[in-house]
């Protein structure tokens, strides 16, 4: 179970640095949500992995899960939510005032450092 959940937070997190190398909005977007459910999950793995457990520590539980990452991991969905619309709305507005969805910033033609870029 833990190298199904640790092989799964590593192909996240290898997916979403990808995706957030791309240089344009929408795959920058979409890495940045695969590394928010790549860090989700890790949290959540936090908190011990057992099947059928209550979160809530009782008199005479031998087996129990902590309640705090499960606490950490909703709160962590709400804000990456908040966020992901936020990125998307400032990346909405920067391609239609440009027509462009790079992500990386124009070169100016007039640096000699520039020649060599397009």
């Amino acid at each position: 179970m833990e190298l199904l959940v640790a092989s799964a937070i590593g192909i996240l997190t290898a997916g979403g640095i990808y995706l957030m190398l791309r240089l344009r909005t929408f795959p920058v977007i979409l890495g940045m949500s695969l590394l928010t459910y790549a860090v989700n999950v890790f949290l959540f793995a936090s908190g011990r992995l057992t099947v059928g457990a209550p979160p809530i520590l009782r008199d005479g539980a031998t087996l129990y899960t902590d309640p705090l990452p499960q606490a950490l991991v909703l709160t962590a969905i709400v804000i990456s939510f908040g966020m992901t619309a936020v990125v998307v709305m400032i990346g909405l507005g920067a391609f239609l005032g440009s027509d462009d969805d790079h992500v990386d910033d124009p070169t100016d033609a007039s640096d000699p450092k520039a020649e060599g870029r397009s």
